[in-house]
């Protein structure tokens, strides 16, 4: 039994000995650096890290560093989509910091890691091939964040470098940069402290022969040509970081897996449900009367007509679903081509009708309902003390230098807004995400306020660009609530529907101006821009296709902000009838009150508990600002006129005598301590401590040597009140004369 036990011990130490060199010869480390022309670097290196995964890369930015790993199952999933998912981590570790929760450990991801993950997932998934449905997960994880240069982007690159090196099928690799404008100048990769002087805070994402695959950016309403000129120029400096990766999957990166593909139908089945189907596709997209429900039913009940020709068969129906809504969106495709009219009637460049209203409901600060088409959403705005402000995430902090927010945006999308029955509660991704690039579009706009101004968008029906709706709603409720805006703003979501030539270039496309539901999931791109009509607040591009080219992203820009000029205008007439001048009088009231450092424990209370009253019963909140000063924050002006009288009775309850300064008053002591004698000089006053340096000429360690006692009574002299601390200066010792010298025979003999 030994003699076995002693075989199997060696035979896992060979084992263990060869597995160490196995892992020390696919160690080989590749390293390379990406120089910027503003002098900045990009480092890439692999095969240090990570390498169970099927790719691994740290790309460093500065002394900012993102490790990205990924792994793809090698059994395919029954789906006909790429479950792709994307998980962006920011480790508190890599600050130096320790996290704040009760568990000290990172804990769910923060909206700043949410809204990271939906960026890296956009520049990623256009790239994968459409048969590809293998489980695929991709994990971007800090190691180190030096507070000056940003992650995003870093993260980015970081997982294009570890698709390029894995065996996963990917059409990669692609390149993020950050572009800044300072004094009319773009600025690639800022740093923290010159993104917040930058009136442009923009992410592109390019491929090889400068194609656009991604944009995500915000701007202090920035023109139009400002913004084109940097999307070429972030494409053109992203060329460097592809040809990077390029070389450093050439050295180190794995031969391209082979994954099976379903077989295809057989044709005359394909066949067949063509014939059964296309023409009562063309009918129904033809039929201009339709909406969004209607429509959806026809080709349901469609769908499930054809389907019901194959009952017999043993064809998987899940097959057979795919060649169908292929038919569908093949149709729906060509007949935009050959009509220049989409399928509710209107030409490509026209919006659908739009309606608003303002100050729905009296008690609200600002209300206001926006419809567009089939998509409605309401928008209310609620104004706050400073002290309701959001505190953001010590690291969100640390990558935004944002503390806390004044003015944020929360957007709902509850499961009727569609007609379906599903989850409420906390916010998904797809919510987290509507709602901050919709925050964005509006932030530029609204002034330094001196409340906490919270914006909710809840959308009610849904049939395409409800975060654009929401822009255009919160501008309408923000006004409608007195807010100055700098100007109005909206937001409008441009499609694309193109045909490829033989090689996969673009030969023929049609730009599409305010996007149905439906346009959304048959076409190649939704673009949402936001912004005044001067200039742009916000972008975002889902671009489906492995890439844009230039001209097409110039043009679709130029017809949002065309779109977006014409919504303003149909706002400005809603405006124009209930047009208020100031804030409306159910809003709330800041003031600031004085009150003389001795008078605060009258204004406090006993522990606190008159301004803790007085907010449980008047919603009223008073904060120190300095030593002498209160802010006053009241739900409403006849709320601040009970706290004014409520504060107004505590400080003048009693009335205090008025002390002459040097004059000798007779004081009683109500509490004898080790350090002095608390006295009163008259009824009500609060206790003044006289000190035992105050109370005789000799030191003395304790007043009860002086016979002093409680009710005892003495007299002291008054030398006013202490100009930091408030409290009464009183002295018994100067009323007395110091006790005779002792003379001190220094004589040594």
């Amino acid at each position: 039994m030994l003699h076995k036990k002693c075989i199997l011990l060696t035979k896992l130490k060979t084992k263990s000995r060869y597995y160490c060199r196995f892992l020390s010869s696919q160690a080989k480390l590749g390293v390379i650096d990406i120089p910027f022309t503003n002098g900045t670097t990009l480092k890439l290196s692999t095969g240090r890290y990570a390498r169970f995964a099927d790719g691994a890369c740290v790309v460093s930015l500065g002394n900012t560093s993102v490790l990205s790993t990924v792994v793809s199952k090698a059994k395919q999933n029954p789906t006909s989509f790429l479950p792709l998912t994307v998980d962006y981590r920011q480790k508190a570790a890599a600050a130096g910091r320790i996290p704040t929760n009760f568990f000290r450990r990172e804990l769910g991801p923060s909206e700043k890691e949410i809204l990271t993950s939906r960026v890296i997932d956009r520049s990623l998934r256009p790239l994968f091939p459409n048969n590809y449905n293998y489980d695929t997960q991709i994990v971007c994880n800090m190691l180190a964040m030096d507070g000056t240069n940003l992650p995003e982007t870093v993260a980015i690159n970081a997982a294009s470098a570890a698709l390029a090196l894995s065996d996963v099928p990917w059409n990669g690799p692609v390149g993020a940069v950050r572009l800044g404008q300072i004094d009319n100048e773009l600025i690639i990769n800022p740093t923290r402290k010159e993104l917040e002087k930058s009136v442009l805070n923009l992410i592109v994402t390019a491929t090889s022969s400068n194609l656009v695959v991604m944009l995500e950016g915000s701007a202090s309403d920035i023109l139009q040509q400002d913004l084109l000129k940097a999307i070429k120029l972030g494409t053109k400096e992203a060329q460097q970081i592809v040809r990077g990766i390029e070389k450093l999957q050439k050295d180190h990166g794995k031969m391209k897996r082979e994954y099976e593909i379903q077989p295809p139908l057989e044709q005359n089945i394909v066949d067949t449900i063509k014939i059964l189907s296309s023409m009562k596709i063309r009918e129904i997209l033809s039929d201009f009367t339709h909406d969004k429900t209607s429509r959806d039913n026809a080709i349901s009940d469609l769908r499930q007509t054809v389907l019901n020709q194959f009952r017999d068969t043993n064809i998987d129906v899940t097959r057979l679903q795919d060649c169908f809504n292929e038919n569908l969106k093949q149709i729906f495709r060509e007949m935009i081509f050959e009509t220049d009219t989409r399928c509710d009637g209107r030409h490509l460049d026209q919006l659908r009708d739009i309606s608003c209203q303002v100050s729905l409901y009296e008690p609200l600060h600002g209300s206001a309902v926006f419809q567009r088409g089939q998509t409605q959403v309401l928008c209310t705005v609620a104004f706050d003390s400073p002290d309701s402000a959001l505190r953001v995430d010590t690291l969100t902090m640390l990558t935004s230098g944002i503390k806390e927010k004044s003015f944020f945006l929360h957007y709902e999308f509850p499961p009727y807004a569609t007609g379906e029955v599903g989850r409420t509660g906390a916010p998904g991704r797809r919510e987290a995400g509507h709602g901050a690039l919709a925050e964005r579009g509006l932030l530029p706009v609204v002034p330094q306020l001196p409340y906490t101004v919270r914006l909710t968008a809840e959308v009610l029906e849904s049939n395409g660009s409800s975060s654009m709706a929401s822009v255009c709603g919160g501008s309408l409720a923000l006004m409608d609530a007195g807010v100055p805006l700098g100007g109005p703003a909206a937001g409008v979501a441009v499609g694309l529907v193109s045909k490829a030539d033989e090689n996969g270039h673009m030969a023929d496309y049609r730009i599409l101006t305010d996007l149905l539901g439906i346009e959304d999931y048959m076409g190649d791109m939704d673009f949402k821009v936001a912004g005044t009509k001067k200039g742009i607040t916000a972008l975002q591009a889902d671009i489906k296709l492995a890439g844009l080219p230039l001209r097409v992203v110039m043009e679709a820009v130029q017809r949002a902000c065309d779109a977006k000029a014409k919504i303003i205008d149909i706002m400005n007439q809603c405006l124009d009838a209930p047009s208020r001048q100031g804030l409306k009088e159910n809003m709330p009231v800041i003031e600031e009150i004085e009150v003389e450092a001795h008078k605060r424990p009258k204004l406090h209370g006993l522990g606190g508990s008159n301004l803790k009253k007085l907010y449980v019963e008047t919603g009223v909140q008073v904060t120190p600002v300095d030593e002498t000063k209160y802010s006053v924050f009241a739900p409403s002006r006849p709320a601040m006129d009970e706290a004014r009288s409520r504060m107004a009775s505590w400080l003048t309850s009693e009335r205090t005598p008025e002390l002459e300064f040097g004059a000798i008053y007779k004081a009683r002591v109500v509490e004898v301590r080790d350090i002095g004698v608390l006295v009163t000089l008259y009824p009500g006053m609060s206790p003044a401590l006289v000190h035992n340096t105050q109370l005789d000429h000799r030191k003395i360690m304790h007043p009860s040597v002086l016979g002093l006692e409680v009710g005892s009574e003495i007299q002291v002299k008054y030398f006013g009140r202490d100009p930091v601390s408030g409290q009464v200066r009183l002295s018994k010792k100067v009323l007395s004369s110091p006790p005779p010298a002792v003379v001190r025979n220094l004589d040594k003999s």
